[in-house]
Order: structure tokens, then sequence, then C-alpha cells
């Protein structure tokens, strides 16, 4: 059996990629840092894993062939590594730093043991330019002159599995069990792998992954922000994504802002990106957006502003990418301007930390300040002074 090497056995690890590696006759090793997961996974060798659909019971599949590794533990890490066929990680772009050490030491003794047998690491992380930011990363770590590009693929991908944060009940009931959408398409840079491609079911290897990561962030992220702050301003006591989208006006500019998103993502990527199919893809996403049986909330797809007003980020950047090719961005601008009056609060009653520091620094101070402070917009280039003066000068 094929071994999978998991790092980070959360949402996307357990739900995503381990439940595909698992499903086609891999066995996975996952490596985390909670205690309680690693047990329960090594006492029960399976998981459940719960797929919501609208208007439909539940289905519950178990995932079977699974074990665990305390990331703690340097030495086995390091041995798993070596041995596996894959490596993928799940973790977030903020504890990466934490596990490039142990994967480092997993590659050194890889080539100990089978010299000149490559290894490729599937980085399953919203972020952008992932190979490069591995490629530092581990070259850091690794002995001087070591064959990293001969020796090591990094495989960026577009993650577009929605898999809600799950309430502190669920997880008492089963910490194990997870939640998740049915979509399962796992997109890869076909030109990251250094050998064969994994036979995943699920899998599409595209040959330009920037722009299929765009299209996640200016499509499907700024998307569901939108129906997060617009729906929120249209009535504060929506509690969920899939009631935000009940209302015709939020319905239509989300809708709006999405397609504003895909004529600049055509007009970046032509020979990638088409229009029929980018309206696909949007008519896709609004239906799997008001999946209410994921009861995904307002409050957990709108918090974070200030990394969701980034400049590289969601909304800004899909405004900067509308802007460079000349095309409108009224609808992602109307949404950026209701985000200053985001004051959604989670499960326990309170708001997310940082958006309360926002809400209370930032925001007061207006739009304009937000753009430049925030978003880091330069009021001295042109394209950015104008995006500032047209989303600014309509301030509320």
């Amino acid at each position: 059996m094929k071994t999978l090497v998991q790092f980070g056995a959360g949402n996307i690890g357990r739900s995503f990629i381990g439940q595909l590696f698992a499903r086609n006759g891999f066995e996975v090793v996952f490596v985390d840092v909670v205690d309680r997961i690693v047990e329960l996974l090594n006492e029960r060798h399976s998981y459940r894993l719960v797929v919501k659909r609208n208007d439909q019971t539940d289905e519950i599949i178990t995932i079977k062939n699974v074990r665990a590794i305390n990331a703690r533990d340097a030495s086995a890490v390091a041995h798993a590594v070596a041995n596996a066929d894959y490596v993928a990680t799940s973790v977030g772009k903020n504890a990466l730093p934490f596990i490039f050490p142990n994967l480092a030491q997993g590659i050194v003794l890889r080539e100990r043991l089978f010299p000149g047998k490559p290894i490729d690491i599937i980085i399953a992380e919203n972020i952008h330019n992932g190979a490069a930011f591995f490629r530092e990363s581990l070259g850091a770590l690794l002995p001087q002159d070591f064959p990293l590009s001969g020796l090591v693929g990094l495989v960026e991908t577009s993650i577009g599995k929605m898999v809600p944060i799950m309430r502190a009940e669920d997880i008492q009931k089963d910490p194990l069990w997870v939640f998740s959408e049915e979509y399962n398409e796992l997109i890869v840079d076909r030109h990251g792998f250094l050998g064969p491609l994994p036979n995943i079911d699920t899998l599409n290897p595209v040959d330009n992954i920037k722009a299929y990561v765009d299209r996640k962030l200016f499509v499907h992220n700024m998307g569901h922000a939108a129906t997060a702050y617009l729906g929120y301003a249209n009535n504060p006591k929506v509690t969920y994504i899939w009631e935000a989208l009940e209302d015709p006006k939020v319905f239509g500019l989300v809708q709006s802002a999405m397609r504003e998103s895909a004529a600049a993502l055509v007009a970046a990527y032509p020979n990638d990106m088409k229009p029929a199919a980018l309206e696909e893809h949007i008519v896709n996403l609004l239906d799997r957006f008001q999946n209410r049986a994921l009861g995904d909330t307002v409050f957990r797809v709108g918090r974070d502003l200030y990394r969701k007003l980034d400049r590289e980020d969601r909304l800004v950047g899909a405004v900067l990418l509308a802007a460079h090719y000349g095309l409108p961005y009224d609808a992602i601008a109307a949404a950026i301007r209701e985000s200053l009056q985001f004051k959604a609060v989670g499960e326990d009653g309170k708001p997310y930390p940082g958006d309360a520091e926002f809400l209370t620094k930032e925001a007061p101070r207006g739009l304009r300040h937000v753009l430049i402070s925030v978003s880091r917009l330069n009021e001295n280039m042109s394209v950015e002074r104008k995006i500032i003066d047209v989303i600014a000068g309509q301030e509320r």
C-alpha cells in the first residue's frame, strides 16, 4: 500500500486531502500537534466524514487506513517522510515554519536511505507562490549544495473545498468526525511533480496553476466575503451565508462582483480562463454557498478584516486586477465599503479579536485611511490612487 504523509489533521487535512488519498488506496499518516487527535487516530485507525447536502440526509463515510504521528516526535516524522510516496501539507501559512524542520530532516534522511529517489510535496494551502515559499524555507534548512530542485517536487494547488468550523457541541460528540460539502476536485500544478501523478479519481492537473489560484481567491473567496459583508449590511441579524443570499439584492450584488472578477481573470489569463466556464463556475459556487446543511456563518466567512482587506487578498486584490485591465469593479467596491461596518460575532457572542481592533482603530478613520494603511494602496501610483478615489469617494 502506498503512503501519504499528511501534515495537518484539521478540517482540510481530514475532510479533503486525507480522505481523497485514503479512499483511493493509500495509507494516510497524519502529522499533528493535537495529542487527542493523534491518540484517537492511532486507536481507531479510522474516522467519520459527514457529507452535508441541501435538503438531504447526511452521508456518513468511514475513512480507513489512517494513523498518526505527534509532530513533536521529530525522528518518527522524519522516518515517515523518508519512506512516503507523497507528502502533503494543510496546516495554514502561519504554522508552516514549524513543520519545515521536520520536513527537511525527512528529506535528508530519505536521500541517505534511498539515494536519488525524489519526493513530491502537495502544498494544500491557500497561499500565493507556495512553491517559492517552500523552496526558500526548506533550502535554508537543508545542507549546503543539497539538490533540492532535483529531489523535491513542490506542487501548488487550488483548494476549493468548503469546510466550516464545527460547533463545540459537534466536536464534543466525537473529536475525530469532520463535516464537509460533497465537492472533491483537487486542482494541482501538473509541472510541480517530479514523480508520477497520484492515482486520485478527482485530481485535476493543470498547466497554469497561478490562474486557478487566482480564480479561487478572486471568484470563490471574494464572492464568499462579499456575501458576508453585503449580507450583514443588509440585515445585521443574519446568521448564515445561505440566509444572506436569500435576499435578491444581496444575491445580485454578489453575483455581479464575482462576474467582475471573472472578466478580470479572462483578461489576465486568456488561454486558461474562458467566460463560459467561469460563468458556470460562478453558478456552481453560488449554489454551494447556499448549502444550508453546511451551516456556514456570516461571522466565519467575514472575520479577519486586516487580512481580507490586504492588497494581496480577495477583495482589494480583485479590484487591482480589474483596474489593471481597465475593467469595472463597482460591485466589489460595494463589498469593500460595507466591510468597515462588519460587526458580526461568533458562537460565543464575541467579535473576532483582530476585528475588534480594526473596528475601533481603523474603521472610524474612514475608507481612505483603510485603503492606504490596511490595504496598502499607494497614492503615488495612478491606478491605485484612482481606486482609492473611486471607493473612498462614496464613503458612507
